[in-house]
């Protein structure tokens, strides 16, 4: 018990480094809490002495869409939610001594203009990317105002749900003169063999005054237990304004590597001092590992060759939209672990810092993304996917101002986190005709809707090769330890530009019918499916392909928008539904790719097909002739009815991966057993017939949480009087709490039900619910009472304290 409580302590201290890993600089506190808001645009909104005194009261971070009302008229592609323009105030005072002061704010969408007691600090169009302001010049004594416009009118400008407003957290950054610049400090293993490793720590000094004394760097590399393991010490020889950059090189003896079973991390400790005295200093993670890339051979982590089984994820949380809190992506990221997937592709955009903090400490490759569009936009859905005329809205108006800033934004930021493995500088930028054409699209055929043969009017394709030699330059300027890579939708159209030859590493997105021939044809090429199908099929053409490293599926989870026709949230294709419990679908992912014993059944009445999409559903009329499927990694796989064998012993179907029978109904419980060639029994699955309705049942995944704003989950079930859960339910759950929390939101995970998102009582699907419970700050016992009508209630009991020591920082997990 101790030693899990520790295990909690430590990861809860990711909340205080996780800024200092991202800025590289200052003493940083949180600046989300106290702030006004107003749905509304006023053209003196950034004003002092603007009278907001009726302005609603809210802590960031936020997402003003996901609380707007579900509506028919609004755009399928964000799931049915509204945009429109927003403005942010807060007072403050500035009460330590510090010479300089920044406001960083992880994301903030979109188009935001940053105002300091009525002075621009700077505007940032790019809704996904982490940005910071120096407030010096303007911050005064007494009371200051920051206001912030955020300009989402055009809210239908992506293929998917993005959400309005400060959706990610704000700091407050204090510093000396001359200190280390924003994401200044930098590594990177130089080599490293069993026997040693050799670490380049690159930093960089910003200077706003010339230095009156020494300036000096040092950098100290410590082990998992804290122990120091290697040191070293630079003079700073430019004293002038500006940047200096410094490298020291440490060299670590018998260096423990970082992999996906065993995320070893070091944390590197980094100073400035003057005239000996430290005056800045930054904490950062620090994984060694190699990667090895071959055209022939795939993929090498650390020398070993293997198969990236990697699934894509959007940044949203169905009712929670855009606002995500840490322990949701920890439960999301364990799920999906626990399916066997061991690579996150963030589609199509950075993501929020401790995501990639989260994937380096729980072993995932990351493929970072910079963008989903170029210089024109792309078909964005209005009526529901492919359906009507689209709407043009989208980035491609700022993008030649920005884009070489964003990504190298981009870079700069995450470069210290072990977990990227590959640099994305674009997804389906090369779709035909979607915006790009070429003649080649004349009598060819993809295995996505082309929208026609070659269009002249259309923008010359040739344009892609040249703006992805420009972006993966700013990829290389500050990282060439990673490969540069994009994700390609039209690769028989890109194969006629230079954007292959641009990158390091070419993805297909659903192209699996032309990895032979572009292997043969382009023999120095390293491919993978960047994105792919879900279907057994996509799969076999990597693990049956040396040369083919990895596939990335869409998706992980269910994700708000890219909806069809009204009512549907989403496209609904996850290994994980909206509220990240594993769907059918989750479970034959996992019969494929998991390394322990799998077995899940699921039934539907008889068809002559077999279904990966099979729910454990064990309710029908008596002697109606049902389909169970099976899906398993066993050699073999049998069926019992009430301990009766019903299903013979079936061999283990390589080309569809089910197995299945076809059975009369009749209640009670349904076993598969998943053997081995002998008869042993390896893994099994039941499911049993309900009765109906009669009480809830909940469980939490943490009974015990930090005060400051800590989330746990409750799994409310509907079972009937003998404790089974009754699949067919779909009964209204009231949540009610008393004591220092509240209800961030309740999760059906239905993607047809387009009810409110931010009140306290929703349906249950399949029978279950989920409600995401959130401490207020203050100490306490929290009862979450569950009702429904007709039906037994029950009550979870939580309770928020503060551990000595560590306090505000703790993420139980």
């Amino acid at each position: 018990m101790k030693n899990k409580a520790f295990f909690t302590i430590l990861l809860g201290l990711l909340v205080s480094i996780v800024v200092q890993a991202q800025v590289s600089f200052g003493e940083a506190k949180k600046f989300n809490e106290n702030w006004l808001f107003s749905l509304s645009d006023d053209s003196l909104g950034a004003s002092v002495s603007y009278n907001d005194s009726k302005w609603r009261k809210l802590d960031l971070p936020h997402d003003w869409s996901v609380e707007g009302q579900l509506s028919p008229s609004l755009a399928s592609c964000t799931g049915y939610l509204p945009g429109g323009i927003g403005w942010y105030r807060k007072h403050f005072q500035v009460t330590d001594k510090a010479a300089r002061h920044y406001i960083y704010f992880e994301g903030a969408y979109n188009r935001s203009e940053v105002y300091l007691n009525g002075h621009l600090l700077g505007k940032r169009p790019n809704g996904y990317i982490s940005f910071m302001y120096d407030m010096t010049p303007y911050l005064k004594e007494g009371d200051n105002v920051l206001a912030v416009r955020i300009d989402h009118s055009r809210y239908a400008d992506s293929r998917w749900y993005t959400g309005s407003g400060i959706y990610r957290d704000v700091w407050m950054i204090s510093a000396p003169d001359i200190h280390f610049a924003q994401w200044g400090i930098g590594w990177h293993a130089t080599s490293l063999t069993d026997k040693q490793a050799v670490v380049a720590v690159d930093m960089e000094v910003e200077k706003h005054v010339k230095a009156a004394g020494a300036l000096e760097v040092s950098a100290a590399l410590y082990d998992a237990e804290g122990t120091l393991v290697a040191q070293g010490r630079k003079k700073v020889a430019d004293k002038a304004e500006g940047i200096a950059k410094e490298t020291i090189s440490l060299k670590v003896k018998k260096p423990r590597r970082w992999n996906l079973d065993a995320p070893y991390l070091y944390t590197l400790k980094t100073e400035l001092l003057c005239d000996g005295k430290r005056i800045d200093g930054s904490s950062t993670n620090v994984g060694l590992r190699t990667l090895k890339f071959d055209a022939n051979k795939g993929f090498a982590l650390n020398g070993e060759w293997m198969k990236v089984k990697g699934v894509c994820l959007h940044h949203d949380a169905g009712v929670l939209g855009a606002v995500v809190p840490p322990e949701v992506w920890e439960r999301r990221l364990k799920n999906l672990k626990e399916i066997g997937v061991n690579a996150i592709r963030m589609s199509h955009n950075p993501q929020a810092p401790v995501l990639y903090d989260l994937c380096d400490r729980m072993g995932f490759l990351v493929m970072d993304e910079a963008s989903d569009e170029w210089e024109f936009p792309k078909r964005k859905w209005i009526k529901g996917w492919n359906v009507g005329e689209p709407s043009y809205d989208g980035s491609f108006d700022f993008f030649e101002e920005w884009i070489e800033r964003d990504v190298t934004d981009m870079v700069r930021r995450d470069r210290n986190h072990p977990c990227i493995f590959l640099w994305s500088i674009g997804n389906e930028v090369d779709y035909p005709n979607d915006p790009y054409s070429h003649p080649i699209l004349d009598g060819t055929t993809i295995n996505q809707p082309m929208f026609g043969g070659y269009k002249p009017d259309a923008p010359d394709a040739m344009r892609i090769g040249k703006i992805a030699k420009r972006l993966a330059a700013c990829v290389r300027a500050v990282d060439t330890s990673r490969p540069v890579t994009g994700a390609l939708a039209g690769v028989v159209m890109s194969n006629q530009t230079e954007y292959p030859q641009a990158v390091d590493v070419v993805g297909y997105n659903y192209t699996e019918n032309r990895y032979d021939e572009d292997h043969a044809t382009y023999p120095d090429r390293v491919i993978y499916g960047s994105e792919t199908g879900v279907g057994i099929e996509a799969w076999h053409a990597v693990r049956d392909k040396e040369f083919i490293f990895g596939q990335f599926l869409w998706t992980g989870t269910d994700y708000l928008g890219e909806s069809g026709r009204w009512p549907s949230r989403g496209l609904y294709t996850g290994l994980l539904d909206f509220g990240s419990f594993p769907k059918p679908r989750g479970y034959f992912r996992a019969s494929l790719w998991s390394e322990k014993p799998v077995t899940y059944i699921g039934t539907y009445p008889k068809h002559d097909w077999v279904s990966m999409d099979a729910w454990d559903l064990w309710n029908y009329e008596p002697g109606q002739l049902i389909r169970v499927v099976c899906y398993t990694n066993a050699p073999q796989a049998r069926l019992l009815l009430n301990g009766k064998e019903v299903g013979q012993m079936k061999p283990y179907d390589d080309k569809s991966g089910i197995i299945y029978w076809d059975i009369p109904y009749q209640d009670g419980e349904l076993r598969a057993e998943g053997c081995d060639a002998a008869g042993k029994v390896l893994s099994s699955y039941v499911i049993k017939t309900s009765g109906r309705p009669y009480a809830l049942r909940a469980t939490v995944d943490k009974e015990v949480l930090s005060p400051d704003k800590a989330t746990a989950h409750v799994t409310i079930e509907v079972v009937d009087e003998q404790g089974t859960i009754v699949k067919l339910g779909d009964n209204d759950v009231i949540c009610q709490i008393e004591g220092p929390a509240r209800l961030l939101g309740l999760e059906g995970s239905n993607n047809g039900d387009m009810s409110d998102y931010t009140d306290n009582h929703h349906r249950a699907f399949h029978g279950r619910l989920l409600a995401y419970i959130q401490t207020t700050g203050e100490k306490g016992e929290i009862r979450v009472k569950l009702t429904s009508p007709l039906l037994k209630g029950t009550e979870v009991v939580l309770k928020a304290v503060t551990y000595a020591g560590i306090g505000r920082h703790i993420i139980n997990t």
